[in-house]
């Protein structure tokens, strides 16, 4: 093991993806080291994995001022701002381009495994503030080192630990047996192998977000094709159907999300699929080759062959057990900012502006940013993370005039509307972001002259 000591040690960013990297932009910016810790083999590791899906938000609402101005210089030119990339577009064309700019202050396949103060553990208070962090790293060789850092920056995202099928927040009994039936990413179905997986195949889709609906519209396709014949989809809420079902339609101000929304719609109204309402998930037992799904309420639904379960993610806390965080019990969000973004009372585009002074935490100098910050909040999006690094990279650089103007207008929508509230049989029917309808349990074919039921006047 080694360790590496300087005077003026670096402002630790963990995380090579969109609001990680524009963390190091707007310290190079400030004048200040940074030092970016991937655990990936490339820059924006997880967005590749969701290379296929296309964003929807547009090049304009995907590129931080700070990154442009350190890329200028190496001829990199921005996309046409109107058009709407993929994952794997925005990796390449963005990420990559900036991580190869800011140089061997990325380091790839570095993974933090824990975060201190030197020579203090989590309950010794004397001198506590005067000590540097101490970050532990293992590397993808194995090799161990431990840096030291002024502050840190912890963009890992929420990616790695996807949220279970389980309707109580853990895994369904057998969910864990039936894993090589059991996927938690949106299928890549241009994929040949991942084509054949599915192709012919019924398969349960739970969750009732912007990737069940990618999830929902995908198979559709694939059923219309030549080779998907038999192809068939079950798609599990653990609510009731709606108006807000299928999020904010045409009314989005982010219209290729509207339209995402409407194309999921279009795939259950043709009859690629059928509802199932007020589920929640106990148990997935295995029958020979094929999956039987149990809700808590002892309701099993048929057999299906495999299970997207698209439910959203939650924060790995487990390398930051040694600080000092204030987190909220429910979200795991800071807790200045937990009640801004509660899905019980907001969606996306109500979020009120907040930047260093909402993500701070009880240990100063550390500092949750980008999907990391929303703990299990839902629908984050670029921009609220590169607000949130600038104000906090001036709160490090002593700018704090800066760090606290903070400027942040976000699309409203309906479609952002988190699961708190949805969960909630008796959820009022004027809140922004919930049906007024209770999940009665019901199993709905929706087809071409079938219309989602609604209580609402």
């Amino acid at each position: 093991m080694s360790a590496t000591v300087t005077e003026q040690p670096p402002v630790v960013v963990i995380g090579a993806g969109p609001a990680g990297l524009a963390a190091a932009a707007h310290l190079v910016d400030r004048g200040i080291e940074p030092l970016v810790l991937e655990a990936g083999a490339q820059a924006g590791a997880a967005v590749r994995e969701w290379a296929h899906v296309r964003l929807f938000s547009t090049w304009g609402e995907l590129t931080d001022p700070a990154a442009e101005k350190l890329l200028a210089p190496t001829g990199w030119t921005k996309p046409d701002t109107k058009a709407y990339p993929s994952g794997g577009d925005w990796a390449e064309q963005y990420l990559q381009p900036l991580a190869d700019a800011l140089g061997d202050t990325v380091r790839l396949g570095a993974r933090v495994t824990g975060i201190s103060r030197a020579g203090r553990d989590r309950i010794v208070d004397a001198d506590r503030a005067d000590q540097p962090f101490t970050v532990h790293v293992t590397h993808a060789d194995g090799h161990e080192e431990k840096v030291l850092a002024r502050a840190v920056i912890d963009a890992s995202g929420t990616w790695t630990t996807p949220s279970p099928a389980g309707g109580d927040g853990l895994p369904a009994l057998g969910e864990r047996a039936a894993a090589d039936r059991v996927s938690y990413r949106v299928p890549d179905l241009n994929d040949p192998a991942t084509r054949a997986r599915y192709a012919g195949k019924r398969t349960a889709v739970i969750g009732s977000g912007a990737s069940a609906f990618t999830a929902l519209a995908a198979l559709a396709a694939l059923a219309k094709s030549e080779d998907g014949t038999g192809t068939h989809a079950t798609w599990i809420l653990r609510r009731g159907l709606s108006g807000s079902t299928f999020g904010g339609g045409s009314a989005d101000q982010l219209p290729a999300r509207g339209a995402l929304g409407l194309t999921a719609k279009a795939a259950v109204d043709e009859g690629h699929a059928d509802a199932v309402t007020g589920f929640r998930t106990e148990t997935i037992e295995r029958h020979g080759d094929r999956l039987i799904l149990v809700a808590e309420d002892g309701r099993h639904l048929d057999p299906v062959d495999e299970v997207i379960v698209l439910t959203g993610f939650r924060p790995d806390l487990s390398f930051l057990d040694e600080l000092r965080l204030g987190l909220d019990e429910r979200l795991q969000a800071p807790l200045a900012l937990a009640p801004l973004i509660d899905p019980n009372q907001h969606s996306c585009g109500t979020v009120y502006p907040h930047g260093v002074n909402e993500l701070s935490h009880p240990e100063e100098g550390v500092y949750l940013v980008g999907m990391k910050s929303y703990g299990r909040a839902p629908t984050f999006l670029a921009l609220t993370g590169y607000e949130q690094v600038r104000s906090v990279v001036a709160a490090i650089a002593g700018d704090r005039e800066s760090a606290e103007r903070v400027e942040l207008v976000l699309p409203e929508t309906g479609v952002c509307g988190g699961a708190g509230l949805f969960d909630q049989p008796t959820a009022d029917k004027t809140s922004d972001g919930g049906g007024c309808c209770a999940p009665a349990p019901q199993l709905i074919q929706l087809g071409t002259t079938a219309s989602a039921p609604s209580c609402c006047p």
